[in-house]
């Protein structure tokens, strides 16, 4: 049974949820790129920051000009944490696009996809490259940050001490995380947006 406090942000969020993962999966081809880079700022800077960069680049046209984006991800108005080693990485992520386009292609499933982003790219983990692919409209990933371990442990769901340290301990939650939605009959896409819009009375991606 889904925790009142989480049935009345449920309530309240619900629509502008589905809205959100229905534009997830209008999300055109050629926004794939930015897509990826939104996720590869987002590891402990805030989301909307995160947003504000990948827009920027977006209007720069950084795909094509490949010029150091340093400053922008440095700049205090939308400032991202470790800019100096997200702007290498960003730059890399052109080099890797290919890689990705290729991976995204390929008819496996979406875990695997997941599994070969990250184990290609440096600095993109099981975390960001689930991120990136619900945010092109792939369901069914856990997106294992903060939010979703501390209500997951509200709910019971996992043990108080457990921690995605480690891909085994990764999938161990994630597994429990699906089995929680599967017996409150929510989707897993539609919890983590749940659990987000609770702690930060936003939806946003």
């Amino acid at each position: 049974m889904v925790p009142e406090y989480l049935q009345k942000t449920y309530d309240t969020f619900k629509n502008t949820i589905f809205e959100r993962l229905n534009e997830f999966s209008n999300v055109k081809k050629d926004k794939y790129f930015y897509e990826f880079c939104f996720c590869i700022l987002t590891p402990q800077s805030s989301a909307k920051k995160a947003m504000m960069v990948q827009h920027e680049l977006e209007n720069k046209d950084f795909f094509h000009t490949r010029f150091n984006p340093v400053d922008i991800l440095g700049n205090k108005e939308h400032y991202i944490r470790f800019h100096n080693v997200k702007a290498q990485r960003l730059l890399k992520a052109i080099d890797f696009y290919p890689i990705l386009c290729d991976i995204l292609d390929r008819p496996i499933s979406s875990y695997e996809k997941r599994k070969l982003i990250k184990d290609n790219f440096v600095g993109v983990s099981l975390k960001e490259s689930s991120h990136f692919l619900r945010n092109i409209g792939y369901k069914n990933l856990a997106i294992i940050d903060r939010h979703i371990l501390r209500h997951l442990k509200i709910c019971n769901v996992i043990e108080e001490d457990i921690l995605p340290t480690t891909d085994k301990k990764y999938f161990l939650i994630e597994t429990k995380f699906l089995e929680f939605c599967e017996k409150i009959k929510v989707p897993i896409d539609v919890m983590d947006f749940v659990f987000f819009a609770h702690d930060t009375g936003e939806v946003l991606k």
